[in-house]
């Protein structure tokens, strides 16, 4: 690699956190833990530093992006994030910790599963019939989704004889309810993520997850990119504290057609935090336009300022401010 300003990134050791991944990406021995994250910013939870471990916001300032690698053993909570103007009002609140939105992208490294956004009525109704659900595609064709989901998290309707039709038909296109169940008994996001649209991502592919989709990733690693934010709002598949009530506020309930990105260019756009996370290939040249970082295939990870160059010996993504 030759160009750029060697930084250390902040990991975060949750517990659903692979054991082998970033350890090995980072040229460390695994010890044990589990290493579910690498941040790369200047969020204050997350400071990365360079290498005279002088904070790197004493040379950016306050960067509009948080840069991650994540990698997870086990599902993430059942989660979605505010948009502009909820994150600055429940900020003022209490609610939230940063007044920011939190738009992002998850780009796959390696064969990754998640939950993203609400499946398409027909699909769904389909996917009901064929496992048995009859009782709960009728009322999902009566009432309105979101009036659907407040009563499955209210508990006003009963999950166990949709878990049971889930765990009869043996259909493995439900495979992962059943694994989710196995976790988290008597969960009511088990049930919901029987609405979502599942889906597996090859290396190279990527989700987009706006302001308010409902989602949750499974397994598998890879790239993040999102606005400079913490605000996560948990409705369950989680031991941490959950707020069904700002979940439901902040919803989106728009069906979702196509959760995967479309990519051509080896460019994944995220307009919302004015930035876009850019493929730059062994030996080619990258010239910074803003304050950039940057973290490649062999866990080198970088800064380059406005106007330097970046020349990876392997493969990796650099974050552009557009």
């Amino acid at each position: 690699m030759t160009g750029g300003w060697p930084v250390k990134g902040t990991v975060q050791h949750y517990a659903w956190g692979d054991t082998e991944f970033l350890p090995r990406l980072l040229g460390q021995e695994p010890d044990g833990r589990p290493w579910a994250e690498l941040w790369l910013g200047t969020h204050p939870r997350g400071q990365t530093r360079l290498r005279n471990d002088r904070p790197l916001i004493n040379e950016t300032g306050s960067l509009p992006y948080l840069l991650k690698v994540l990698t997870a053993a086990k599902p993430l909570s059942m989660q979605c994030h505010p948009d502009a103007a909820r994150a600055q009002s429940g900020f003022d609140e209490g609610v939230y910790g940063d007044p920011f939105p939190k738009p992002e992208l998850l780009l796959a490294l390696t064969p990754f599963q998640a939950l993203c956004g609400i499946r398409p009525p027909a699909a769904t109704d389909e996917l009901l019939s064929r496992i048995g659900a009859s009782d709960f595609r009728d009322l999902l064709v009566e009432r309105p989704f979101v009036e659907v989901i407040e009563e499955l998290y209210r508990r006003r309707i009963d999950s166990g004889p949709i878990i049971d039709a889930v765990l009869r038909s043996g259909d493995p296109t439900v495979a992962h309810i059943a694994d989710l169940q196995a976790a988290y008994p008597d969960d009511p996001s088990v049930v919901v993520a029987l609405l979502l649209n599942h889906v597996t991502l090859e290396p190279g592919q990527a989700l987009h997850l706006t302001a308010g989709n409902l989602h949750a990733y499974l397994c598998g690693s890879g790239v993040e990119l999102m606005g400079a934010s913490d605000n996560v709002v948990r409705g369950g598949l989680t031991v941490k504290p959950v707020d069904v009530d700002e979940l439901l506020r902040i919803i989106d309930p728009t069906p979702l057609d196509e959760p995967v990105m479309l990519i051509t260019d080896g460019r994944y756009p995220l307009p919302e935090a004015g930035v876009a996370l850019v493929r730059v290939d062994a030996g080619d040249i990258h010239l910074s336009t803003g304050h950039e970082l940057a973290v490649s295939l062999n866990g080198d990870t970088v800064y380059l300022p406005p106007g330097d160059t970046w020349q990876p010996n392997v493969a990796g993504y650099v974050v552009v401010v557009d």
